[in-house]
């Protein structure tokens, strides 16, 4: 099975405007509600592809009742942990004209330390071999850094594999507990490791500098995304699409990933089928997905190159 987890989720509202104007009342043409979070976002690109998971995560308030309905409406399984907080509700503004962005998330309501052991407790319950757990997205108020480090201890012990995506302080501590995978984008790569990734090449020598997991994977917007470990290096060239939101489009790449590599892909085909599923991802609107079908053709047309380390 594959679990993902989101520790701070969102209702996602995109307004579609003519155009994005200073000092302009601003009237929306369009309006889209996806329920978001990155691990909810890789749930329902999963749930797309035909593959089952299961969401948890913090939910709370009204938001939080419409994102379990939300997602239990898409036929995606849940094991949600109720906190007292209202969930929050981040907005994109998407210009009709320029294709330009404009996105707010909220800061998300804290959880107590009640509220985390319980998480912590239904992650143990549920791992067990050959489990997938892909940990995605920014922390709440309240939880500490480490809290992602622990859940990648406790599904690891039990034999199964994480993925961890996120950024800051979560992500160094997190690369600690040494899970299977990591996908920072090229922004937090560099946060991290304190080198340029400006492309592809500084993007190899970035994934080397990163110790810990077996493998990174570093997703680069149209430039697509690489992936280095012990058994290669293979960059994959995003298909040109027209764009409409690349918001939760690398939330896509990671589902994409996980789902093939849960399959037995070796990971250079995976990252072929997780860059297809960000490319489709791009050009729906709001956070959208794609069918499989525009998937599976997306993922003909990724230019694959394997490289060794050593090259």
């Amino acid at each position: 099975m594959i679990y993902t987890v989101t520790l701070n989720p969102a209702l996602d509202r995109e307004l579609l405007v003519p155009s994005l104007e200073d000092q302009e009342m601003l009237r929306a043409s369009e309006v889209r509600v996806d329920y978001g979070g990155k691990g909810f976002n890789v749930s329902r690109m999963l749930a797309a592809l035909g593959a089952p998971s299961v969401a948890l995560g913090f939910v709370g308030g009204f938001t939080g009742a419409a994102l379990r309905a939300g997602l239990e409406g898409l036929g995606i399984a849940t094991d949600l942990t109720p906190i007292a907080g209202e969930t929050r509700t981040n907005v994109s503004i998407v210009s009709a004209d320029q294709g330009r962005v404009i996105k707010v998330n909220e800061p998300g309501p804290p959880v107590s330390a009640e509220e985390i052991g319980a998480l912590l407790g239904r992650v143990r319950a549920l791992a067990r071999p050959g489990d997938w757990w892909v940990l995605a997205g920014s922390l709440p108020p309240g939880a500490p850094p480490a809290i992602y480090a622990e859940i990648i201890a406790a599904a690891q012990a039990a034999g199964g594999r994480a993925v961890l995506d996120t950024s800051g302080a979560a992500l160094r501590s997190g690369l600690a507990a040494r899970p299977f995978l990591v996908k920072p984008n090229g922004e937090e790569a560099a946060a991290l490791t304190g080198l340029p990734v400006g492309d592809r090449a500084q993007a190899r020598v970035a994934a080397a500098a990163i110790s810990g997991p077996e493998w990174v994977a570093i997703s680069l917007g149209a430039d697509g995304a690489l992936i280095s470990g012990a058994g290669g290096y293979w960059h994959a060239s995003s298909p040109p699409v027209r764009l409409a939101n690349p918001v939760g489009a690398g939330d896509a790449l990671v589902a994409g990933l996980v789902w093939r590599l849960s399959l037995g892909d070796p990971p250079g085909e995976a990252l072929r089928w997780g860059v297809a599923c960000g490319a489709a991802a791009a050009a729906s609107p709001g956070t959208g997905q794609g069918s499989p079908a525009q998937v599976a053709d997306l993922a003909g047309r990724v230019a694959l190159e394997p490289q060794a380390l050593h090259h």
